[in-house]
């Protein structure tokens, strides 16, 4: 297939930017990019030789620009600044020494000077602390998903859908829709899939389309989710900071990208979007990742992702009783409550150790305790997300 019109430089790119860190599996990405293996190293070669000025199809612009002089130093620094409004002295001197071309001073210094012509406000400064936060070993462990809060255009309201990459900060999804669905969100999931792979989990808030439907906080997303082989986790209620990363990935996007700018429709929404997207993975220092961009810490999935959902498949011990249309199941003479999400779709009772009390599991994922005889049995946790 050919690269999409309106997104082929930043197809291009973040192609690119994913071919050449340590490790990347050419052929797969190829795959997962639907383009020809000679197609890709073409494009690897034009980047190596002109940079981004390579990805565009008749564009002769070289890559290096003459050597900058000490003296246009804090010139740069203040480009760079009008460039990116909400950077600040570290991410623009690791932005600037990436070039090359420049002798920096230090994170400190160029604060300074940032200060010293108008562009920090000090109240708004003294907000920013770092955080400490755990962070998963390795890439697509788990991601994280959540609607950033919509705002107006001319023509409606736009609903930005995030996913984020735990472990590398990557942005997987930044979709602009005009609502906040199950069919929206897994349409953008779907291509999500296709061109990265599956991860091991996703987790998400409470609210809807994902989140609790008043039965096991379990809904038609999270269970095609479940079916695909995705463990699903979800926030603490009222803690914002499980998703801590999204979270703040949302805030930069704010800052960057939506703040102060008047859309006219989710389409213009997109394209801004998109070159945001490309800036922030390939380009925008991240301070957790030691001044590096996310993309120099992702990979794609080596789990793709299946177009026909596997069988649903449960070991030799466990017992499969199908769910009913009300959402319940009948097990050793008692009715016991699922999810009307799971109508129609087997679910197993799993023996215990423990006489009377079996777990209830959905394919790979642990729904709840079942005790037979007791009907006050637990809701599905956050951390029930596998076998």
């Amino acid at each position: 297939m050919p690269w999409q019109e309106v997104t082929t430089v930043t197809l291009r790119t973040e192609f690119v930017m994913l071919a050449i860190q340590e490790g990347s599996n050419i052929a797969q990405l190829c795959r997962l990019f639907n383009i020809s293996r000679d197609k890709g190293y073409k494009w690897i070669r034009r980047f190596r030789e002109h940079g981004d000025a390579g990805l565009h199809d008749r564009s002769r612009r070289p890559h290096n620009s003459p050597i900058q002089t000490a003296a246009s130093v804090e010139s740069a620094i203040l480009a760079l600044r009008q460039e990116h409004p909400a950077w600040g002295g570290r991410k623009i001197k690791a932005c600037l020494e990436a070039g090359g071309e420049l002798v920096l001073p230090a994170p400190s210094t160029i604060t300074e000077i940032l200060r010293r012509n108008g562009k920090l406000d000090p109240t708004e400064s003294a907000k920013h602390k770092a955080f400490i936060r755990f962070e998963h070993p390795t890439p697509n462990a788990l991601w994280q998903m959540d609607f950033k809060g919509h705002f107006p255009t001319r023509q409606g309201s736009c609903h930005p859908l995030t996913v984020l990459d735990d472990h590398s900060r990557y942005n997987l999804v930044l979709q602009a829709c005009g609502d906040e669905t199950t069919a929206s969100v897994k349409s953008a999931l779907v291509a999500a899939f296709r061109r990265y792979g599956l991860p091991e989990r996703m987790t998400m808030d409470n609210g809807s389309p994902w989140g609790d439907d008043g039965e096991n906080n379990l809904t038609g997303l999270t269970a095609w989710l479940i079916r695909l082989g995705v463990g699903v986790s979800h926030s603490r209620p009222y803690h914002p900071q499980t998703q801590g990363k999204d979270e703040r990935f949302h805030r930069t996007l704010l800052l960057e990208a939506i703040a102060g700018k008047d859309f006219d429709s989710l389409a213009h929404c997109q394209q801004a979007f998109d070159e945001f997207r490309v800036i922030y993975n390939s380009k925008r220092p991240h301070e957790a990742l030691g001044q590096k961009p996310p993309v120099t810490r992702y990979q794609p999935s080596e789990r793709m992702y299946p177009e026909v959902p596997p069988p649903i498949e449960y070991g030799p011990d466990d017992i499969v009783r199908k769910v009913q249309d009300k959402g319940i199941v009948f097990f050793k003479g008692e009715v016991f409550r699922v999810s009307r999400a799971l109508r129609g779709q087997p679910v197993a009772f799993r023996p215990t150790d423990q006489d009377g009390k079996f777990w209830l599991y959905f394919c790979h994922q642990k729904l709840r305790d079942i005790r037979i005889g007791d009907k006050k049995v637990s809701p599905m946790s956050p951390n029930d997300c596998h076998p």
